[in-house]
């Protein structure tokens, strides 16, 4: 998404930390919707339903997208420089614009994603589809040339490894800290806490956040659940639907927040030119809507649990 949308927000002369966060950021909603992994796994780890695990992540994922939307508003009143006005299009031309490529969309969307639902592939299956659709109808449409393509193969070389780098540094890094009982000792301490249910929670959650600056969400999911998920439920007395909502929120802040913010850091992979600084920067006002966001699922957890009381 970085290599996508950063280049057309520098080309209307958009603020590099406002792009560069805004990108990092939108991360946390890919945990949310479905499919998520996170959330399978917290499913699987707990033995409670995927689909309505699923289910509970919409709300809230829609929640944090307005809240998202309503802090790059602030800041862009606050400051238009951030985000410059560009040319304004008629209606016409952007229905024009949007009929242009609407149909080649809709085909490879239904395919990827049609088949992802229809459990023909797996996420990474229905990812390469999606990707091989793209290519197929560029080339039916004459669109690429071969000195385009080799570059996408280079440019998708170079990202990938550098996340894959990443992500095994984290790995490592995370049986590290399971190595050291550092998660265990965190878990052990708060579910001996004699607080009321809502100070325990919040202990919970702060653990968490602190531990996922640091730790694969992944492994960090893995590592607790088996010790905080009894406390939670069985001893505080907390829906199980709504808790994993909440985990995947929590641990998603760990992958934006400093110093191991891991989607900061392939952002600026993505846009090596732009400082590590002047993107965490950009990052707070986001990281305050997704601690609104866990505040009003904290206050109204019918938010996550409704949905999946239709089921």
């Amino acid at each position: 998404m970085g290599a996508i949308a950063l280049p057309e927000m520098k080309k209307y002369h958009y603020s590099d930390s406002l792009a560069t966060a805004g990108v990092a950021a939108g991360g946390v909603l890919g945990v949310l919707i479905p499919p998520s992994v996170i959330l399978l796994v917290y499913g699987t780890a707990t033995e409670q339903s995927i689909g309505k695990l699923f289910m509970a992540g919409i709300i809230p994922a829609i929640l944090l997208m307005l809240l998202y939307m309503a802090a790059i508003f602030i800041l862009a009143v606050r400051n238009p420089q951030l985000a410059p006005a560009g040319p304004k299009a008629s209606w016409n031309e952007r229905l024009r614009t949007l009929r242009g490529g609407l149909g080649e969309v809709l085909v490879v969307f239904s395919i990827s994603i049609g088949g992802l639902f229809a459990g023909w592939f797996t996420p990474t299956e229905a990812g390469a589809v999606g990707a091989a659709g793209v290519l197929g109808v560029a080339l039916w449409e004459r669109k690429i040339s071969w000195v385009n393509f080799k570059k996408s193969l280079s440019d998708t070389t170079r990202t990938t490894a550098m996340i894959m780098l990443m992500i095994a540094g984290a790995v490592v890094f995370g049986r590290l800290m399971a190595v050291s009982r550092v998660p265990f000792e965190f878990a052990t301490w708060a579910g001996s806490l004699s607080w009321p249910p809502f100070a325990v929670m919040a202990v919970i959650l702060f653990i968490y956040l602190i531990l996922g600056c640091f730790i694969d969400a992944l492994a960090l999911v893995v590592l607790t659940i088996p010790i905080f998920y009894p406390v939670v439920v069985d001893v505080l007395g907390y829906d199980p639907i709504w808790f994993g909502v909440i985990i995947v929120m929590v641990v998603a802040m760990g992958v934006i927040t400093p110093p191991v913010g891991m989607n900061v850091y392939i952002i600026k992979g993505v846009a090596p030119d732009i400082p590590l600084e002047t993107i965490f920067k950009g990052i707070w006002p986001f990281l305050i809507a997704v601690i609104i966001c866990l505040a009003l699922l904290m206050v109204f957890p019918q938010m996550a649990t409704f949905l999946p009381s239709l089921m």
